[in-house]
């Protein structure tokens, strides 16, 4: 297969795998983050403990983790299909990648959320803040740095998972390797999609830590002011 006959395919695979994975990891967040800070909050000595409900959330999350995602996807087949008509393209895959990034995500915000100083919230509530003052003052902003790194950890994942969804035919990088790479003896097609899927991966990975780590400089630079006016604020 000559250069011409690759780029088409090789820019609409590219195109659909930043497609599946950015809209999966939309739906991962705004559905993590909640339910890792849930996690937090009504664990022993959080601010809405509920041991009952915590334990309920964390076996949940737990047992959608342990799934391999190639299980995940046939037996999420019923649900896709009612969501978006199909089990077969990009669109359907969206459906088992979010699904599955989820519980991964939450898990990673629970670690982020529990680094917080503890401290400051106990000043927040003395202060007579709130729970969602807490979490809205204290508890995202000081985790944000932790938060951004899990998100760029989702992301990676996600690109792993949207090329082995290109197996049941999700489209994507993953769907061009086997079919042409595999199954019609395409080597060459199919090491440069590796080459692709590692470049953007390292991409992502550069620009996250990036962000994360100068959010990081940022808050350790800043001193206790902001702080300060973080509890002013809070009361």
């Amino acid at each position: 297969m000559t250069w011409s006959e690759m780029r088409p395919l090789l820019e609409q695979a590219c195109g659909d795998t930043l497609y599946m994975v950015g809209w999966s990891t939309l739906i991962a967040v705004v559905g993590g983050l909640p339910l890792g800070i849930l996690l937090v909050l009504t664990d022993r000595g959080g601010l809405l403990q509920n041991l009952a409900a915590n334990k309920v959330i964390g076996q949940v999350v737990n047992i959608a983790r342990s799934l391999p995602f190639i299980i995940l996807m046939v037996a999420l087949m019923g649900f896709t299909r009612l969501i978006t008509g199909t089990t077969i393209g990009v669109q359907a895959a969206i459906v088992p990648l979010a699904v599955g990034a989820i519980p991964f995500f939450a898990r990673l915000v629970e670690t982020a959320v529990r680094e917080v100083d503890h401290g400051l919230v106990e000043a927040v509530q003395a202060m007579g803040g709130n729970t969602w003052t807490v979490v809205r003052k204290v508890l995202v902003p000081e985790s944000l740095p932790s938060l951004i790194s899990s998100t760029t950890t989702t992301i990676v994942a996600l690109i792993g998972y949207s090329a082995m969804a290109g197996t049941v035919g999700a489209g994507g990088l993953g769907d061009i390797a086997i079919r042409y790479g595999y199954q019609r003896f395409e080597t060459g097609l199919m090491w440069i999609t590796v080459a692709i899927l590692a470049v953007v991966i390292s991409l992502i990975q550069f620009a996250g830590d990036y962000a994360a780590r100068s959010l990081h400089r940022r808050g350790a630079h800043a001193g206790p002011a902001p702080k300060l006016r973080l509890l002013k604020a809070a009361s």
